[in-house]
């Protein structure tokens, strides 16, 4: 998940690369936000969904959630087929093709589950190798438009020494910078992924368990949180980084129960089903708080990582599920989404 201004620098520096002028370069450049226009129609699926069937809700998620099918790679070739249809214009189809590319790799990248095979498969996935406020990916993108405006005021007002001097040296060697930004931003995505890969191989080896890369997330330029399956009871979350491997490491149990529920693990089964039933399916490591009265069984569903995490995540997320003793497919379920207030959500949420 990447900024907008981020997002809009890279597709302007895709459009200077190339050389597009005029409304090609202005194109271009709009292109690389447009996956994001998702999230209007999402805000308007959250206040228009009540009325819809599990199965119908579930697939316009897919459709307008944010972040999944205009992220996805049939909505890039399809825009990317539309713009050589309308144009016949390799080159400016080529640079929308790169604009919509990069906005979905550089999500992808980062730090927020999507669905790039849709409507080819539902799984979910991600990278999760670069931090979300990494200098290079959110710097970077800014020298473009910065280049732009320069430029712009060197055209519209008497220029002084400084300006001069700098539109002088900008356009003796535009396509070469253009070029060398987006190298480095390439070079930069590729070995941060690749450097993950090795950092995950050692904990594993180290572990001696098979840690998964990408449930392996990044707090900081140089650490990531994760979790495996340390035997049937628990969970081993660990905090680990470049410099020094494992940091931290917490034991978190997979089922809590209080009270005197001894058909806990029914409980437990019917909510994991339900949720299972639903989308966005964001927990990756889920752990269970099993609770109740004469009259209710609580059931609360999160992930073993919540507690250690610090900003927002993907997986920061918890339901909580209110049965009826009496009837079990009776039910009330609440939610915090990535941490939110809690909210009642409605019955077609799960099928």
């Amino acid at each position: 998940m990447v900024n907008v201004i981020s997002h809009f620098g890279v597709g302007l520096l895709i459009a200077l690369a190339l050389g597009l002028k005029g409304n090609k370069l202005k194109v271009v450049a709009l292109l690389s936000v447009l996956p994001d226009l998702d999230f209007i129609l999402y805000s308007i699926f959250i206040y228009a969904n009540n009325g819809l069937s599990p199965a119908v809700r579930n697939q316009l998620f897919y459709l307008i959630g944010h972040r999944e099918f205009m992220h996805s790679i049939l909505f890039i070739v399809l825009i990317t087929c539309i713009l050589w249809f309308k144009t016949k214009d390799w080159l400016f189809t080529v640079g929308g093709f790169q604009s919509l590319f990069f906005h979905s790799y550089l999500d992808y990248v980062t730090s927020w589950k999507m669905r790039p095979l849709y409507p080819f498969s539902t799984d979910a996935s991600i990278m999760s190798a670069v931090y979300f406020f990494d200098p290079m990916l959110n710097l970077l993108p800014l020298l473009p438009p910065f280049i732009v405006i320069i430029v712009n005021l060197s055209h519209t007002r008497k220029k002084n020494g400084r300006i001069k001097r700098l539109c002088t040296f900008i356009s003796n060697v535009d396509d070469k910078l253009y070029a060398s930004l987006i190298l480095l931003l390439l070079v930069w995505l590729t070995v941060i992924p690749v450097s993950k890969a090795f950092l995950i191989n050692h904990i594993s080896c180290a572990e001696e368990a098979e840690i998964s890369y990408q449930n392996t997330y990044p707090e900081s330029t140089n650490k990531f949180l994760t979790a495996y399956s340390y035997n049937s009871t628990h969970y081993r979350v660990l905090e680990i980084s470049y410099r020094s491997g494992i940091e931290k490491s917490m034991y978190v149990e997979k089922l809590s129960a209080y009270g005197n529920i001894s058909d806990a693990a029914t409980y437990v089964k019917r909510a994991e089903n339900l949720y299972r039933a639903g989308v966005p399916q964001e927990i990756d490591y889920p752990v269970y708080s099993v609770s109740g009265t004469s009259d209710s069984v609580t059931v609360i569903l999160s992930d073993a990582r919540n507690p250690y995490i610090e900003d927002i995540a993907y997986f920061k997320s918890s339901y909580r599920f209110v049965f009826d003793r009496k009837n079990i497919e009776k039910y009330e379920v609440y939610a915090s989404m990535h941490g939110s207030q809690e909210e009642r959500l409605g019955m077609n949420w799960f099928g």
